[in-house]
């Protein structure tokens, strides 16, 4: 199998005829899907999301894919095809037009729904293409065709692109589910008719590669949800993605067949169902919603909440909740319902709320103890099911880990596919399709981009290192008064600590330190501000290592005495 290799440089220019796949985001993680192809000068991107960032990541609300490689060629891109609307394929598309507002963006009635309500947010309006499947449009040189696929969202395309150097499947997010709630599949039949037109490189989704089988029907979830529903004793509270149309069906169905009324918690879930409700993508019974305000008084029996957190992100609804900072109090007898995945690197954060819900006398019912979640993506069976049906002759894994990419690759390689023909790659390495085989062809940037608050880009990880310093070693600011003709102190510092651990006598064996390192450049004559700053940090630095075991931030002040 083809691997990366450390040592590319920027790629050639591509040859005449040949179709470069350049993937910034999504591939050696789950989230920030985004993929430019580039054909005959011409370039199309497919997805443009976001990543949702770790406990290492303080302060940063998500991460964009790098725009860097195209930002000079932003007048070449016919368009962004979306294949659904899910946030981590969608998320950035507000970023890309800030530099560009009018790309055209091509997708779903229901993605493009979701995508407007959130460009509202950032005052822009869109240039919409709206595409069924079956459709088939030109953007340039890229030929495009739109296919059914099943997903946990409705309305997910899979997208078909023929160019001059062959034809490319991209899956998008996938699954084979045979009875979905819409009765809409995954379409083999197209996909059939493409592997007998002949495609020359598949790009498929990994994120379930390791697991066996065939990922379970929405269907199979009815039996936990209703469960939920007849035994809990006081109020329901679910908590979901706001993009699960799907899964939030189930439980209106299930609260509206046990008499309770249901309220949507969060802007984005009230949005969100807002859109699909008056889409028709959602079906809901007559006078089954209310508004949470009009909760009061009605018997906890009947109440079913909808909310959002269902990740643990802190200003969530339901970590709110659990914190005791929401209008809402859980209490005793409740039972709270997580009907979502537990996305890799969210595992704290989803266990601390399950605990403080817990904690205020809730029965949480969740992945780990019920039946309440199945994944929208297609297992390892389904994947060689697909390839047996399309008979591709290039690879590449797209949407995982690492270790996703390479069970995706394995499987493909057991169902007929030339190990050297599977070309595993991750953000940022180009492959080229050139003469109906696909390679490495270099490496462009492709790294993260920290949106923190308004600020796009500001953020590096140097300041992400600073404030993980701030939060786990705490700052210690150290005041000095300085003879300028001498270099020594006139007074002993004043050392200002938060998050150190001191007392009032915390500091002073660091004092001659400090003055030792202040006569040593005095008398090689160093004077300069930022440099005895420096100086004044090393001691403290080393001292505190030394006697603490802590490297806390240090920020130095020096006046002029």
């Amino acid at each position: 199998m083809s691997h990366p290799h450390p040592e590319l440089g920027p790629p050639p220019p591509l040859p005449d005829g040949a179709l470069r796949i350049v993937p910034l985001g999504g591939l050696g993680e789950i989230g920030r899907n985004m993929t430019v192809f580039e054909h005959d000068g011409r370039l199309l991107v497919i997805d443009c999301g976001v990543l949702f960032p770790e406990d290492t990541q303080p302060g940063v609300d998500v991460i964009l894919p790098d725009f860097t490689w195209i930002r000079d060629r932003l007048d070449d891109v016919e368009a962004v095809v979306l294949t659904h609307g899910h946030e981590d394929h969608i998320g950035g598309v507000p970023y890309l037009l800030r530099e560009r507002s009018d790309i055209p963006v091509v997708g779903s009635r229901l993605t493009l729904a979701f995508l407007e309500a959130k460009l509202k947010e950032h005052r822009i309006t869109p240039k919409s293409v709206r595409v069924t499947e079956g459709d088939r449009r030109r953007f340039g040189p890229f030929d495009c065709e739109f296919v059914a696929v099943n997903h946990s969202i409705p309305d997910g395309l899979a997208v078909a692109l023929r160019t001059r150097a062959g034809l490319v499947l991209h899956t998008g997010d996938f699954k084979m589910d045979q009875f979905p709630l819409d009765s809409r599949i995954t379409d083999l039949r197209a996909f059939s008719r493409l592997g007998e037109e002949g495609v020359d490189l598949f790009l498929t989704d990994s994120t379930n590669a390791e697991v066996p089988g065939f990922t379970i029907s929405e269907r199979d979830l009815n039996p936990a949800i209703e469960q939920v529903f007849r035994t809990a004793p006081r109020r329901v509270i679910v908590s979901s993605f706001a993009s699960h149309v799907h899964r939030i069906q189930q439980v209106l169905d299930a609260a509206h067949a046990h008499g309770r009324k249901v309220a949507f918690v969060g802007r984005s879930m009230v949005r969100n169902m807002g859109i699909a409700r008056e889409l028709g993508y959602l079906t809901v019974p007559p006078d089954l919603l209310v508004q949470p305000r009009d909760l009061d008084g009605m018997p906890d029996e009947k109440i079913c909440l909808v909310c959002t957190g269902s990740q643990g992100e802190p200003m969530a609804a339901l970590s709110r909740m659990a914190n005791r900072e929401h209008e809402i109090r859980i209490g005793k007898g409740d039972t709270v319902l997580l009907a979502s995945s537990l996305i890799p690197g969210n595992e704290s954060a989803i266990y601390r709320v399950i605990n403080g819900l817990a904690r205020w006398g809730a029965n949480v019912v969740h992945k780990g103890n019920a039946k309440v979640h199945v994944s929208g993506h297609a297992s390892a069976g389904e994947l060689a099911y697909c390839y047996n049906i399309v008979k591709p002759a290039n690879v590449m894994p797209v949407h995982g880990e690492w270790r996703h990419l390479q069970a995706n690759a394995d499987i493909a390689v057991r169902t007929g596919v030339a190990p050297e023909r599977a070309v595993i790659v991750e953000d940022g390495v180009v492959v080229d399709l050139a003469d109906g085989r696909a390679k490495v062809a270099g490496k462009v940037p492709a790294g993260y981009v920290y949106v923190d608050g308004t600020t796009v880009g500001g953020a590096t990880e140097g300041s992400l290192k600073d404030r993980r310093t701030l939060a786990e070693e705490g700052v210690v600011t150290v005041v000095a008064l300085v003879d300028a003709d001498t270099g020594k102190l006139t007074e002993p510092p004043d050392f200002l600590a938060r998050g150190f651990v001191h007392d009032d006598t915390t500091f002073e064996p660091v004092i001659p330190a400090i003055e030792k390192a202040l006569a040593k450049a005095a008398q090689e004559g160093i004077g300069d501000v930022h440099q005895l700053e420096q100086l004044i940090t090393r001691a403290v630095g080393i001292w505190a290592w030394r006697t603490h075991r802590r490297r806390p931030m240090i920020i130095p002040v020096i006046i002029d005495a």
